[in-house]
């Protein structure tokens, strides 16, 4: 690798910023020609126009989708929430928490008690001044007895308290060095203090809301209220869910829609050849999982989860799925790019001896193995299930495959089968995705994983400051899932979307898909 191509690959990783690897590239002798080549610095050297309608197809909606910030669990409904409202903090591209509605923070030496300082002077889309008390209710509606998708991180909070209209102060029931990445999540944007008609949402971003039928389309047009400078450039945008890779691909070639997400890795050549597109990547925390609740037999034998984990081949799913664009998983949900990557653990690979070993060992030869699987939680969960389906079976294991439907599938089947396919966008932060995904109660936990050793390694991870202690820590927790937990990770997939190049401003991010689901507030129309 040449030192620009490792500069280009930071760059996508999110670990260098646009600016320095401006300068770096040009001491390297670089043109602008050459620059202005790359996706992601060309975008940044576009001029942003004003004005426009953005047609966008994705993939990653449901008839059972809601405005109601704690039930957002996909592509459609974050694209959509970016759109209409703000978070206090956002996770930048290089993966670090900046302002947004909170301008500045303050934090005592044991990370434990957090000063939010608020933006003055932002209206919602109703006129109403935003303030401390819109803020404490925001949070709030994630405390408590709440089904939110975010009410596992909040129960961190012990206390907020509103210290001036502008201000208020959290108090965290432990030290968490990560918070701010925390209040990054997508669930926890701001609405008005009192705020409960998610029918009739109200929030202080770019657009407010004109049409909204769950499953089918999503359309706004421009807040006149917006306050931020060098955003909300779109005068309208409309979202079509289009869950058929194909269509959402054949509507974007045919000019039926700007923007597509998810492309298929198996056929993202033909819309590379495509004069008219763009393709865009980004390297990141994706992952497919496959989940085993822990706690409901069979998979509460530790010997039967083993014996799964030997029985996958993970290099055959991610040559088959990603076509290059990804790399093999190991069990935890820690990407390579993550600085707190476990990279001397030992790879878990396909070993039918092992896995008939294991299988034997649990003394479960007629144990029923069903795994739910459906396209809407990503494009080939279905096949990556067929493919695990026949290498668990030359271990002498048989796993039923039930197909269920896309519509519905994360309110009817996700978190509630035994043995469910979904996946994971990553976290910004390794703690917090540890924490969503796998501490002991947490509402998100879709193995149930339960063990009170890797909960404190946790505690003492988010505490912990210096950053080879934390380490020591997160790599314990990596090892531990990947040894003994109830999921199997076969890989991480980059993250593909594609769009006409009459679309600008769209660049990568190692956060969630769609530049971490803020499209709309960053990109325009170039005609």
């Amino acid at each position: 690798m040449t030192e620009f191509d490792d500069l280009k690959r930071q760059l996508e990783q999110g670990t260098l910023s646009r600016r320095d690897f401006m300068g770096r590239a040009t001491a390297l002798g670089l043109g602008a020609t050459v620059l202005g080549s790359i996706p992601q610095i060309a975008a940044a050297a576009e001029t942003p126009r004003k004005g426009g309608h953005m047609r966008l197809g994705l993939a990653g909606g449901s008839t059972t989708d809601s405005i109601d910030p704690g039930s957002w669990t996909d592509s459609v409904m974050v694209v959509t929430a970016y759109g209409l409202f703000n978070g206090l903090m956002e996770n930048s591209p290089e993966n670090k928490p900046i302002p947004e509605l909170a301008e500045s923070v303050e934090v005592n030496k044991g990370a434990s008690q957090w000063i939010l300082n608020l933006r003055k002077g932002v209206q919602f889309s109703n006129g109403k001044t935003f303030d401390a008390d819109d803020a404490i209710y925001s949070f709030n509606l994630h405390r408590g007895k709440t089904k939110s998708g975010a009410a596992g991180p909040m129960k961190a909070i012990k206390d907020i308290k509103k210290i001036t209209a502008n201000q208020i102060s959290i108090e965290l029931e432990a030290a968490d060095a990560d918070f701010l990445q925390v209040i990054t999540d997508y669930h926890v944007i701001v609405v008005p203090d009192g705020h409960t008609d998610w029918t009739k949402p109200i929030g202080t971003g770019a657009f407010v809301l004109e049409q909204f039928q769950p499953g089918v389309r999503v359309s706004g047009k421009r807040n006149p209220n917006y306050w931020k400078k060098n955003h909300g450039w779109l005068d309208s945008f409309e979202i079509t869910v289009v869950s058929d890779g194909s269509a959402r691909m054949n509507a974007l070639i045919s000019g039926q829609i700007d923007v597509m997400n998810r492309c298929d890795p198996r056929t993202v050549s033909l819309l590379a050849k495509n004069q008219t597109i763009n393709v865009l990547r980004s390297p990141g925390g994706w992952h497919p999982v496959m989940a085993m609740q822990t706690d409901q037999a069979p998979y509460n034998n530790l010997d039967m989860r083993l014996a799964l984990k030997y029985a996958i081949d993970r290099e055959q799913i991610a040559k088959t799925l990603f076509a290059g664009y990804g790399s093999v998983g190991n069990d935890h949900p820690i990407p390579k790019g993550d600085p707190f990557f476990h990279s001397q653990l030992p790879q878990l690979k396909h070993d039918p001896d092992k896995a008939k070993f294991h299988f034997k060992k649990a003394g479960m030869a007629d144990a029923k193995i069903t795994l739910q699987a459906s396209d809407a939680a990503f494009a080939g969960a279905v096949d990556m299930c067929t493919l695990f389906q026949a290498s668990a079976a030359k271990a002498g294991i048989k796993v039923d495959l039930k197909k269920e439907p896309i519509d519905g599938f994360w309110d009817r089947v996700w978190l509630k089968g035994p043995f469910v396919t979904s996946y994971w966008a990553g976290r910004p932060a390794a703690t917090q995705m540890l924490g969503v995904a796998y501490k002991g109660g947490a509402p998100w936990n879709e193995s149930h994983w339960n063990n009170a050793k890797f909960d404190k390694l946790l505690a003492d991870a988010r505490a912990e400051t210096d950053f080879a202690k934390r380490k020591t820590y997160i790599w314990d927790m990596q090892e531990m899932l990947s040894k003994e937990g109830g999921v199997i990770v076969p890989g991480f997939r980059d993250y593909i979307s594609a769009h006409s190049k009459k679309v600008g401003g769209i660049t990568p991010h190692n956060g969630f898909d769609l530049d971490n689901g803020r499209l709309l507030d960053k990109a325009w129309m170039n005609a």
